[in-house]
């Protein structure tokens, strides 16, 4: 059984590894990752001790597999990560329709995600989903201790007729 729900301060630890090991795959052949495995663990365990209260996480058979989060609580996508062994089972369909389902009814009309730009998989996974980009730009990646080439991407939301939001 699948459950996604709002993340716990105890588990910051938890999610941090996974947000490493799906990090570290995801820059597989881009980056040296051992080299910056230091920089970017510290940027998750930094992220998430800050920014827990807007953590969604996803489990599996109350394995907890990934997580998902709007850094700003607002209409982007600042992170979401799956465990590598955790992949290819539409875990991350499945957070990203509920983080989008969740935008929706707080009124954001367009959800926003970014990633770097060397990242194919995830931007095939949000243009699978409907996601469109936007723009690309080069900034400072504190997870990869360099600049890096990011690439914006947007979706329209499905919003309720005015007749049910009543």
């Amino acid at each position: 059984m699948i459950v996604i729900r709002h993340a716990r301060q105890n588990e910051t630890g938890l999610l941090a590894a996974i947000g490493l090991r799906a990090w570290a795959k995801a820059i597989a052949g881009l980056a040296d990752a051992a080299a910056m495995r230091v920089a970017a663990e510290r940027a998750f365990v930094d992220f998430l001790a800050k920014h827990w209260l807007s953590v969604l996480l996803i489990e599996e058979e109350n394995r907890i597999c990934g997580w998902a989060a709007r850094e700003d609580l607002d209409s982007t996508i600042s992170d979401l990560w799956i465990d590598p062994g955790a992949q290819g089972r539409g875990l991350g369909k499945a957070l990203l329709a509920e983080m989008e389902q969740r935008m929706a009814a707080e009124g954001f009309d367009v959800a926003n995600a970014r990633t770097h730009a060397q990242n194919v998989s995830a931007v095939a996974f949000f243009q699978g989903a409907g996601y469109r980009v936007k723009w690309l730009s080069t900034a400072y990646s504190q997870k990869l201790d360099r600049d890096m080439e990011f690439i914006g991407l947007s979706k329209q939301l499905a919003s309720e007729p005015m007749s049910e939001r009543i």
